[in-house]
């Protein structure tokens, strides 16, 4: 079998054009970037049509306003996340709709000091 090339990724000069391009030989289906204050700096398109959101609404909403109630401590996660710059695992979401998403993430703390999640969904309709 031949030996596959290491994908390099090329440099952009904004984080929405970062975010569009491929990532992985199979680009994740939702990304979305949060600040230090769980807050959204940036989502893909997909994400935004998964919850119902325009990315003008999104972006500076917190994440904790789209997390289904009583499912996460957020503030014991985030600490956790914090300290490993990394995490993954299931996550419940709801949309605009009240519609209850649960998505498989993986999350970590880029060089700017952002979070970046890319999330699949593994079920809705909660």
């Amino acid at each position: 079998m031949p030996k596959r090339k290491p994908y390099a990724r090329p440099s952009f000069k904004t984080l929405r054009q970062e975010l569009e391009a491929p990532q992985f030989e199979v680009k994740p289906q939702y990304v979305t970037v949060v600040d230090s204050d769980r807050r959204y700096v940036e989502v893909s398109d997909s994400f935004c049509q998964l919850v119902g959101y325009r990315r003008e609404e999104l972006v500076g909403m917190r994440y904790d306003d789209l997390t289904a109630p009583h499912t996460n401590d957020i503030p014991k996660v985030f600490a956790l996340f914090a300290r490993q710059g990394y995490m993954h695992g299931l996550w419940l979401l709801v949309s605009r709709g009240g519609t209850r998403i649960l998505v498989r993430y993986e999350s970590w703390l880029r060089p700017d000091s952002y979070i970046e999640g890319h999330m699949e969904v593994v079920g809705a309709g909660y």
